[in-house]
Parts: C-alpha cells; structure tokens; sequence
C-alpha cells in the first residue's frame, strides 16, 4: 500500500473520524444559472462528539429519534470567503449533527442536524458509503435538494463533490488539506473553533455538513 493511500474505511462513523482535525478547503463553485464559476476558501474544523453527548441527544429528540442508536457524531466550525463576496461579506458559522445508522454494518442511515442551509430550521439528510468508501449525504429541503461526495486521497487530502437543484443550481469541487500545525487564516486568526461566529452561511456556503 502507498504512504499516501488511506486504508478501507469500515463505516461512515470511521470516515467522520478521519475528518476531524483543522482542514483548509479550497472550493471551485459553477453557477449554472449565471455560466459563470467562483472560487472560494474555507478553514475548518471538525470535532467528534460521543454518542452520549448531550447535544447529539437533544438532536435527536429534535426530530423524534431514539439517542440511543446514536452511532456519534461531530461539531464542525467553518470560517469561508467566496470571490463574490461584498466588502465586509463572510461566511462563519458552527453546527452538530449525529448519525444514526440504518443497517448492520453503519454504512448508511439519517444524518441529524441542528440547523439546515437553505432553512435555519433542523433538517434530517441521508448518508451512504460507496463501494469506493466514498460518502454520499443527501439533504432535501422546500425549495432545494443538495447531494454532496466526499472521499480520501491520501490521510490528510480530501474531495469534495457537490451540487444543488432547486431556486439555486450549482456544482462544486473542493480540495481539502489537513492543517498539521498552527497556520494563520487570511483575516490573521488561526484555523478553528475562533476563526467560527455565530452567523450562518450564505448561499456560497451551502453545505450538508457547513462548509
């Protein structure tokens, strides 16, 4: 096996381990209605939160679910800029949200957030590894449907596909690099949970899981 290569991911609780960590993403956004394309850049982190935590139990509660088939979850924090930005525009916010496996070896199931994108309401999606190990999350909302493809390159290298169909059409690639140390983002703040707010994104932003 490569150095580079990352081994086969068991399930999709293992796939969001792998992604905890400080990440900078750098996005390439096609907007289909405008035939135009924006870039954008993020950073990123993502914290993995147990199964008992109580705000994956109060998520779950939220939308009706047992807590106890809780698999876990994670908080992830995302301070974002997107070359359209007006002056002083940004994109930062917070979310959690816990997975709750569907089948025996929790490769699929419900994915639980405390806020949507496209609403701030709670929202529910789907998750669903590949024959790849890649993740499928899907997320339908009233006036959008969103479906996003994550998988590994190597440990500390992520892709990210992404399109949205609905008011807004658009189609996304991004290459995510694990932050190994202390690096400043581009309004002078380190990359984590501080470079966050508590606003939410705007349409540039928009996620299934926040960045």
């Amino acid at each position: 096996m490569s150095p580079l290569s990352t081994p086969a991911i068991a399930d999709a609780i293992s796939f969001f381990r792998l992604s905890c960590g400080r990440w900078r993403s750098q996005r390439s956004s096609h907007h289909l209605l405008h035939r135009r394309a924006e870039a954008g850049d993020s950073w990123i982190e993502v914290v993995e939160l147990p199964p008992d935590d109580a705000r994956l139990i109060a998520i779950a509660e939220l939308h009706g679910e047992q807590a106890g088939a809780l698999a876990g979850g994670c908080r992830v924090t995302w301070n974002a800029s997107m070359a359209w930005d007006r002056a002083g525009e940004a994109h930062a916010g917070e979310s959690v949200f816990g997975l709750i496996p569907t089948d025996r070896e929790g490769r699929s199931g419900l994915l639980l957030r405390d806020r949507g994108y496209a609403e701030t309401a709670p929202v529910a999606g789907h998750f669903a590894m590949d024959e790849r190990d890649g993740l499928l999350l899907t997320t339908g909302y009233e006036t959008m449907n969103s479906l996003e493809r994550f998988s590994f390159a190597g440990p500390n290298v992520r892709l990210r596909t992404s399109t949205v169909e609905g008011l807004s059409n658009t189609a996304s690639f991004c290459v995510e690099t694990r932050v190994l140390e202390a690096t400043p983002t581009p309004g002078g703040g380190a990359a984590g949970p501080e470079a966050g707010g508590s606003e939410g994104p705007g349409e540039g932003a928009l996620s299934v899981l926040g960045w």
